[in-house]
């Protein structure tokens, strides 16, 4: 099928004489003698045979006046638009690429040069269109996952999202691995939510915070008389969690006799509180999580290898900023939200301050990430976090910055392909979004991908 072309000039006889041309090539053309009827030709066709390009003068009656011929190109954005003049005014040509026109073509026209230009620009539009349809029919695929309150788009959180939406429902044991400031927490509170304990109690105990001899009562509650100080009974945490989930943090702190006490409640199902000899009899759910590496505790004798493969159902792993730099830029841009939120502001990060924050290793992770914004935005003068926060803050650990020069930090050495890879992505990308004035059509073409693929990457990165 012949690609159709909409003609918008009012010198009757070059519309004769370019439809001559164009039909000889093959293309099927519609003349117009003004904006407003071509106008409404182009949306009268669109339900049956909408056009593939259009060709569009400025200088058209009432005014023929080119500013007024600028106005129209914001109605043709699905199609390429050839701009077409008398006038030939570099800066007209300018404003009209800027606000969405493909390419300007000056009078006279050459017909060879005009033959060119329109294959070149439907060639390149209909690959464009294929390549967006291939995008929206893979997003169409992926399952609408909620995030969980984990923010970020890399592969790790992607893949803990679909865990979690998999294994809420079940009553498997749920055993979270990771460094410490990745959300371990979160995630445990989100299993819990899309459980069927939801509406029951989520008690969060971190083994590591209790001394050794005070665990056994705070898990086991105790009875009046049980010690000195007991002068009354009280219910236990694990008591307190019947019937919802019980979140272990840092369980591999858990000292080796309390393993045991613990292996037989999740074997039984029961446990004595301290001082009591009534069994008690309790249904949870289980979730732990630790930063060490538990198999490796347990071939040293610090972690009963029983209890592990008890506690072990389902494991999910966490990582850390380092290995997923781009959810940096997302996670500054959800807590500055938080913050302004909480806080009734209205802060933004600059440019210098976004680079320092992709550049900077964060070995506490998001905790440490939302720890330095936070301060930063809490001396904050003025309604942007610059780097002259950050460096009150953090020092000497912030001289070695980008600079609003465009200047990037180097990618580590030992970083993998995919940082690398997204690193560079940013930089181009925001490399083009500041060449072209923030217009991503134009940002679009300069990078040479479709303005949808520019859209989900400028989402991906938080940009």
């Amino acid at each position: 099928m012949s690609a159709r072309i909409l003609l918008i000039d009012d010198e009757r006889a070059f519309c004769e004489l370019c439809s001559l041309w164009l039909n000889q090539s093959g293309y099927e053309v519609v003349s117009c003698g003004d904006a407003e009827s071509g106008l409404t030709a182009f949306n009268q066709a669109k339900q049956d045979q909408p056009f593939d390009l259009v060709i569009h003068d400025l200088a058209l009656p009432p005014s023929f006046h080119p500013q007024d011929g600028l106005q129209s190109i914001q109605h043709y954005q699905d199609v390429p638009l050839l701009v077409l003049t008398g006038h030939d005014d570099r800066s007209l040509a300018v404003q009209a690429i800027e606000l969405g026109a493909w390419d300007f073509i000056a009078k006279p026209v050459d017909p060879d040069m005009l033959k060119i230009i329109i294959a070149r620009a439907l060639d390149k539009h209909s690959l464009l269109k294929q390549v967006s349809n291939l995008e929206q029919q893979l997003q169409q695929r992926q399952p609408d996952t909620p995030d969980f309150g984990l923010i970020g788009n890399s592969a790790s959180v992607q893949t803990t999202r679909e865990l979690i939406q998999r294994i809420s429902a079940t009553q498997v044991p749920v055993f979270i691995q990771g460094p410490s400031g990745t959300g371990k927490e979160i995630i445990a509170n989100a299993i819990h939510q899309g459980s069927s304990r939801k509406d029951k109690a989520f008690i969060s105990v971190h083994c590591g915070a209790i001394p050794a001899e005070l665990l056994e009562s705070e898990l086991f509650g105790y009875k009046k008389g049980a010690f000195t100080g007991a002068d009354k009974d009280r219910k236990g945490l694990l008591a307190t969690a019947d019937g919802g989930t019980l979140f272990l943090d840092e369980i591999g702190e858990m000292p080796l006799a309390m393993q045991v006490k613990l292996l037989r409640v999740l074997q039984e199902g029961s446990y004595y509180p301290v001082g009591s000899r009534e069994l008690e009899q309790i249904d949870i759910r289980l979730v732990s999580a630790t930063n060490r590496d538990v198999p490796s505790e347990v071939q040293q004798g610090n972690f009963r290898e029983d209890l592990y493969y008890r506690i072990k159902g389902l494991t999910i792993t966490t990582t850390g900023l380092e290995q997923r730099k781009e959810d940096i830029t997302p996670l500054v841009n959800h807590f500055i939200a938080l913050y302004n939120q909480q806080h009734n502001t209205s802060l933004s990060v600059d440019n210098d301050a976004c680079r320092w924050f992709l550049s900077t290793p964060w070995p506490g992770n998001v905790r440490e990430l939302k720890n330095t914004l936070e301060s930063a935005a809490a001396i904050s003068l003025n309604n942007s976090i610059s780097m002259q926060e950050i460096q009150l803050i953090r020092g000497d650990s912030a001289a070695a910055v980008t600079t609003s020069s465009g200047q990037h930090s180097e990618v580590a050495s030992d970083a993998s392909l995919e940082e690398q890879v997204s690193a560079l992505e940013i930089k181009l990308i925001q490399q083009a979004l500041d060449a072209n004035q923030g217009n991503k059509t134009h940002s679009a073409q300069a990078l040479g991908i479709t303005r949808q693929g520019l859209i989900n990457k400028i989402k991906r990165y938080g940009l």
